[in-house]
């Protein structure tokens, strides 16, 4: 424990990339985790939901190595700002998916809505045995109440707080100089 702290002190930038970089990674291997040990196929706003991670995984790769190879601190602050942007939206995405499984509002049609393109009556048995329609108002697993997205807010909303604290870092380094 004491050579982490030793670790986050001497190089916050670094520190925060890393972090950045285990979240991601770990949330990566939870929704895959989720979709192919446990068989939770994901809806379209959870596929709309990965995507932020998988631009935030290897960026935040690329500052931990710039952090560590005295890369510009403009190229460092503006990754940070990428991914808690990214992570941002994420947020806002994950807690209107919520909202969605919670009724609070109308979801997407295609994933929330009536069923209305099932093509013309000779092919309607073809067409209703291959129709795989996952809902994304209806929550698929929770924990405590709380669903997927509702997990998701709290991780990317964490993700925000830990790249803002490396830019602050990369922030805070130029003005020792």
């Amino acid at each position: 424990m004491t050579d982490t702290l030793a670790i986050v002190r001497a190089d916050p930038p670094r520190a925060a990339a890393a972090a950045l970089l285990v979240i991601a990674l770990a949330t990566i291997a939870g929704f895959f985790f989720f979709q192919y040990v446990l068989g939770y196929p994901p809806c379209p706003l959870c596929l709309e939901q990965r995507i932020p991670y998988y631009f935030s995984a290897p960026l935040a790769a690329l500052l931990w190595l710039g952090a560590g190879y005295g890369a510009a601190r403009k190229v460092l602050m503006l990754g940070f700002l990428a991914i808690a942007a990214a992570m941002l939206w994420d947020a806002g995405l994950a807690a209107y998916h919520a909202g969605v499984e919670w009724k609070f509002w109308a979801g997407p049609t295609d994933c929330s809505g009536p069923i209305n393109a099932i093509g013309s009556t000779g092919d309607l048995m073809k067409s209703l045995q291959s129709i795989r329609v996952v809902r994304c108002d209806e929550a698929a697993w929770r924990l405590f109440g709380i669903s997927l997205p509702g997990y998701n807010v709290l991780v990317s909303l964490v993700m925000v707080a830990v790249a803002a604290w490396g830019a602050k870092a990369v922030y805070a380094r130029a003005d020792e100089k």
